[in-house]
């Protein structure tokens, strides 16, 4: 595994994130089992939400770390709040202190080491954040804060009023769902691609030294799932094939170093609950693409140069 210091921290992590959302359905020997392997591996870093699994991936999560407390000290635990599924997103002061706390509790942790605001709340105040996470860093409860799904101009707003700096935008990005790519590339065209959809969000992070953090990495769509072998993709996955063949890995580790081999420096989030999944994935470290081979990838998924 590599590593490397997050941006505006003291935070040495791997470059490869787990991602929690999915083991709700596991039990606690499976995710111990998944978490020991990850670690095995050299990740470090893991991710969580309030809402992932109603709760109760976190509280799995916390069930291992009751067993296993000499865990803690070999990991970096990021959670995200604000989404009451399908009522509404809440910035207000109350909700997000509520939020930690459950999240602390159900995890089994006095802290987390980074919390993500999960969408952004149209009724955001952002003096009311800055009181929330004035409140949860005092406590020694977070210690650093990012976002999630947010704009250049969201995350400036918050940035106004809060004083510690966002460093983590959680975007979603595959070779598929590379609408941040995309829009760069086409500038001043006439096409659809050149439509900037984000604010040109890549670029505003890049500038400001905040972690991009890829979501859904092997994913098309919610509806269409992986683009791993999927026929929808064939092109594609010719040419992820070739590549996997050539470097003597699997074809999602081949979408990983895609991302990797970026120069946002991103950190993919990888939301297996397998550990050989993870253990394929964890290889794109060392898979170094080089400039055509990036490029391939991204036109064998349709995409045009203009």
């Amino acid at each position: 595994m590599e590593y490397y210091t997050l941006p505006k921290t003291d935070l040495k992590v791997s470059k490869i994130a787990l991602g929690c959302m999915r083991i709700a359905g596991k039990s606690a020997d499976e995710v111990e089992a998944l978490i020991d392997k990850a670690l095995e591996l050299g990740i470090n870093f893991f991710d969580h939400a309030d809402i992932y699994g109603g709760g109760q991936s976190e509280r799995i999560y916390g069930e291992v770390l009751k067993r296993r407390p000499d865990l803690r000290d070999k990991m970096i635990i990021q959670t995200k709040c604000a989404i009451v599924p399908g009522k509404r997103y809440d910035f207000s002061k109350e909700y997000i202190i509520n939020a930690v706390n459950g999240s602390l509790e159900r995890l089994n942790t006095d802290h987390v080491e980074i919390l993500l605001l999960h969408r952004p709340d149209a009724l955001c105040e952002p003096e009311e954040v800055a009181e929330a996470f004035n409140q949860l860093y005092e406590e020694g409860k977070v210690k650093y804060f990012g976002v999630s799904n947010h704009t250049p101009y969201q995350i400036q707003l918050l940035q106004k009023y809060v004083k510690y700096p966002i460093i983590i935008n959680q975007l979603q990005l595959s070779i598929v769902h590379s609408v941040m790519i995309d829009s760069g590339m086409n500038m001043n065209m006439k096409e659809a691609w050149a439509q900037d959809k984000d604010g040109g969000v890549l670029d505003f992070c890049r500038l400001n030294d905040i972690t991009i953090q890829p979501w859904s990495s092997i994913q098309a769509s919610w509806a269409e799932g992986t683009f791993i072998d999927n026929p929808s993709y064939a092109k594609l996955n010719e040419v992820l094939q070739t590549l996997a063949d050539q470097y003597g890995v699997t074809k999602a580790t081949i979408a990983i170093a895609w991302l990797l081999r970026h120069p946002a420096h991103m950190q993919p989030i990888i939301g297996t609950t397998s550990p050989v999944h993870l253990a394929e994935m964890a290889e794109a470290v060392n898979v170094k693409l080089t400039r055509q081979e990036w490029y391939d990838l991204y036109l064998a998924s349709e995409k045009p140069l203009p």
